[in-house]
């Protein structure tokens, strides 16, 4: 070869190496996300691009480089403190080497994936007023990426785009009235260029929604209702003609409910959206509609066409529901063996307590148990797809009280479940509880409370009364969505709450826990193999991918409460936040260490805790203002079960002026800390009632201090 073939060969090889890094440079952080891209998701495992991974949300990864052979070595790869103090529920989304994550107050993260350099940060300035519409807490759980563009659901309603490189905000638009009481928690999801999003806000008496939004302009495309509206004007679907027969009363005035707050999945080969329909508003079906009725769509999976939103079928899971049984738990598809016969399936485990196995094209009921303890039914009907009640749990039509199971915490709730293609088994996180039920005999519409039409302090008071009730507990377990049975479970050991949860090919399931834990379990067996402390509680579910060829896996950490029970314990605080709050990110041989000695928090009580000379009758409207507008946070009877993020208010020297607690609950000092003024909630009087109440129970509750 002549020395001009060596020179033009190296002149060649030169240039193709610099066009490949070139390419790979600008698709560096791109989210270069398509229909094609996310439809075949499932064919790279080492990006997770939506928030179930897969369209079809099974949370499953065929990753393998994190096995049981090595899983020894699983540790620390690198952390980011979290700046914000309330709880972290977002699933970490990783695409072309860099990874998504959303925090409380709808805060956005961008972080490269392999070294935890943080690339940006987007926040959207929500006004903290805001959160006195959140009913759980001022949540996010994650984004939606496409075409170089992350998507965030803002807790105040603006859909919002932004660039994946840089965070550069590049359009947003509102998604619902500001001045009603919806808000946004839930992850959107990106189909065919359609931003999918829902909201919240059943139990402040709106009306459920789900709306696709064009993804390069933000512009509406379709908007589909999951309850009718005022019968009186037109209605926005032809099929809320028939929807309305199931309706009684003056349901429009009310709001009615149903609002699509979390689940959906879309099954890329019938070209279907699931999306799951929430409670009633108020939960109480005989205010809302007196006459009884099913009340469609109120907790229903509702099939839809994504491409205008039309309807295409709907399964109700709770027909008249009047317990907050929503149906906007996790939603997954499957493919399963049933009887012989492939079977193209949607599972879901709502609030209710029964697992449901649907046909994913028809909506008809294939099978349901349940997977929890329940006493508000007996069984599920297969031949009506109804479930068949306890007449007694009616305490609407009975006018008695009813201590029911599930509570409306329900069986399952937001936290995901994992289906595994491995095992064939759904990993569900799970609660077994109940909750007093009693109608609101003095209801009226609370225009910016809760409006549930239940006697929440009565229900708490029943419940502590009775006697003989079964032990409540917190578990992971592992079901068979084909013989509709538990293979296995294991107890948390602490109460407040699960987590959500993922399995892997390598025969995997991870679990944080609110004890303080990151767990790894044997996917047969439910042995428990590895574990991590966190420092922090824990309530997202994790993510995996893959950089360099090496597989980590994500997890955003961060419960309203410390860790205060278990060996995962944590008594202090970082400087960022809290609870503790921070992105950890795993893989074999990790190095990071999380700090060693978190600063202190200062908890202990050193004032004297003064008295009352408030009448009976003062202090007893002060527990019902309590219960109506303070205990959603502060807890049930003012005793706070997360009191790192909610402070225990009968421990806190606001108590002792009139004018320190007034500046508080009124004049809304604290606003920036999330505690937003009360002035336009409560009645004259009743916020110094609601002090006379919290130093009355300080008194009572001697063995707080």
């Amino acid at each position: 070869m002549s020395k001009f073939s060596v020179f033009l060969t190296f002149v060649l090889s030169l240039g193709l190496y610099v066009s490949q890094v070139f390419a790979q440079s600008s698709l560096e952080y791109a989210a270069t996300v398509d229909e094609d891209r996310l439809s075949a998701a499932a064919s790279e495992p080492e990006a997770w691009m939506s928030y179930g991974r897969t369209y079809d949300e099974q949370r499953y990864s065929t990753l393998t480089g994190i096995n049981k052979d090595n899983i020894d070595q699983l540790s620390l790869s690198w952390f980011a403190d979290m700046t914000t103090s309330r709880g972290q529920e977002a699933t970490p989304i990783v695409v072309d080497n860099a990874l998504y994550v959303t925090t409380s107050w709808s805060n956005v993260w961008a972080f490269d994936a392999r070294s935890g350099e943080l690339l940006w940060e987007f926040d959207p300035q929500v006004e903290r007023t805001v959160g006195l519409k959140a009913c759980c807490d001022v949540v996010n759980r994650g984004v939606a990426v496409w075409e170089g563009k992350v998507f965030v659901g803002a807790l105040d309603g603006r859909l919002i785009a932004l660039d994946s490189k840089t965070g550069e905000l590049l359009w947003q638009t509102q998604t619902f009235d500001p001045e009603r009481n919806y808000t946004i928690t839930g992850a959107p999801r990106v189909i065919k260029g359609n931003v999918i999003i829902g909201n919240g806000g059943a139990e402040y008496g709106v009306r459920g929604y789900v709306t696709a939004y064009d993804a390069e302009t933000g512009e509406q495309n379709w908007r589909f209702y999951t309850v009718p509206g005022d019968p009186s004007k037109p209605f926005e679907q032809p099929e809320l003609f028939d929807v309305m027969t199931t309706w009684t009363g003056q349901w429009w005035l009310l709001g009615g409910g149903g609002t699509v707050w979390d689940a959906m999945a879309y099954d890329v080969e019938l070209d279907l959206l699931y999306i799951g329909v929430g409670n009633g508003s108020p939960w109480n079906q005989s205010l809302r509609s007196p006459g009884g009725g099913d009340n469609l769509f109120l907790t229903s999976i509702v099939a839809l066409d994504p491409d205008d939103g039309s309807y295409r079928w709907h399964y109700q899971t709770t027909p008249g529901e009047t317990w907050d049984y929503t149906a906007t738990q996790h939603i997954v598809v499957a493919d399963l063996e049933i009887d012989g016969e492939e079977r193209r399936v949607v599972m879901q485990a709502p609030k209710n307590g029964f697992f449901y196995v649907i046909d994913a094209a028809t909506g008809q009921l294939i099978s349901a148990e349940n997977y929890v303890p329940v006493n508000w039914a007996t069984h599920i009907d297969l031949d009506t797809g109804r479930p068949v009640e306890n007449p007694a749990a009616r305490y609407d039509v009975t006018g008695t009280p009813f201590i029911a199971s599930p509570s409306a915490l329900g069986g399952h709730n937001w936290y995901p479940m994992s289906f595994s293609q491995n095992t064939n088994l759904m990993y569900i996180p799970i609660t077994e509880n109940y909750m007093g039920y009693i109608s609101d005999t003095e209801f009226t519409v609370n225009e910016t409370g809760w409006n549930t039409g239940i006697d929440l302090a009565g229900g708490f008071g029943l419940v502590m009364a009775s006697q003989g009730l079964p032990e409540q507990g917190t578990f992971l377990q592992a079901w068979d969505p084909v013989t509709q049975e538990e293979v296995w479970r294991v107890r948390h050991e602490v109460d407040n709450g699960p987590a959500g949860v993922l399995s892997t090919a390598a025969g995997l399931v991870f679990q944080g826990n609110r004890s303080g834990e990151f767990v790894a379990y044997d996917d047969m067996t439910g042995e428990r193999i590895w574990s991590t402390f966190t420092q922090a509680g824990v309530m997202a579910a994790p993510s995996t991918f893959e950089v360099d060829g090496q597989q980590h896996i994500a997890l955003l950490v961060g419960s309203p409460a410390l860790p205060s029970e278990g060996p995962g314990a944590a008594a202090a605080t970082t400087l960022a936040s809290s609870n503790n709050s921070r992105l950890l990110v795993f893989k074999i041989g990790g190095t990071a260490e999380l700090p060693r000695v978190p600063v202190e928090s200062a908890s202990d009580i050193d004032f004297d805790i003064p008295q009352t000379d408030a009448p009976n009758e003062v202090i007893a409207a002060g527990e019902t203002a309590y219960t109506r507008t303070c205990a959603v946070c502060h807890g049930d009877a003012g005793i706070s079960l997360r009191p790192d993020t909610y402070p225990d208010l009968r421990q806190s020297s606001r108590m002792i002026s009139e004018q320190d607690w007034s500046a508080v609950v009124l004049e809304g000092e604290l606003q920036e800390q999330g505690m937003i003024s009360f002035a336009n909630v409560l009645q004259d009087g009743e916020a110094e009632a609601i002090r006379a109440y919290i130093i009355s129970r300080a008194n009572t509750d001697a063995d707080l201090r």
